[in-house]
């Protein structure tokens, strides 16, 4: 086994679980997950913890906001309650209002189903990241990490590993390139490396716990 190997078999095992699972999400490729695959990553890209954004999105889920219809239907002031009660209080007014627009979005474009965005990008890995972008408050570094975690369920996006998965790779002494890191695991735990390499670029703490393994 390679050092890149050793590295890479400590990343996984320390901290390879993705956000979507962290949050309670059991990606498929189903229109439920997606969508709150969808959630997570607009939560995810505004500037706070991640672990309050992943609390945020189960959060939700639990207050019967899981699909988009519900979320539509839910009022202004739920999401707003559920969002802090999950203590993601910086920007809840402001991502409530967009959470509700996204929803009706994806109902009036896609049906609520994101795999016809999907088709309508001809799985284009670009142009799902464009049409993702149209979403509020979601924009090219939310796509990004939507896309770090659908890869398990859309190959065609590997490998996602956006440039905070890569400041990781560089901070474990890992290749910074992308098709190099694809080949250090099998396709379908590209996102739970991405997720790690996130993990380890957020965390120097979690950085020592890899290198030290």
């Amino acid at each position: 086994m390679s050092a890149d190997d050793r590295t890479v078999s400590a990343l996984l095992d320390t901290a390879g679980q993705t956000y979507a699972a962290e949050a309670g999400i059991t990606l498929e490729d189903k229109p439920a997950p997606l969508y709150r695959l969808l959630v997570l990553a607009t939560l995810l890209s505004t500037r706070i913890k991640a672990e309050l954004a992943v609390d945020a999105a189960h959060e939700l889920v639990s207050s019967g906001m899981g699909t988009p219809e519900k979320m539509r239907d839910a009022s202004w002031q739920d999401r707003v309650d559920a969002l802090g009660r999950a203590h993601y209080r910086r920007y809840d007014e402001q991502t409530a209002t967009a959470l509700g627009e996204a929803a009706e979005l994806l109902l009036d474009r896609y049906r609520g189903d994101l795999r016809r965005l999907r088709e309508e990008a001809g799985g284009d890995p670009k142009k799902i990241r464009e049409l993702l972008t149209a979403f509020p408050r979601l924009g090219p570094v939310g796509a990004d990490i939507f896309a770090r975690e659908a890869q398990a369920v859309w190959p065609e996006l590997r490998p996602a590993l956006d440039g905070k998965a890569l400041d990781g790779a560089e901070r474990v002494g890992l290749p910074r390139d992308g098709n190099e890191l694809a080949e250090l695991v099998e396709g379908d735990r590209l996102a739970e490396l991405a997720a790690a390499l996130t993990r380890v670029a957020l965390d120097k703490d979690v950085a020592g716990q890899v290198l030290g393994s």
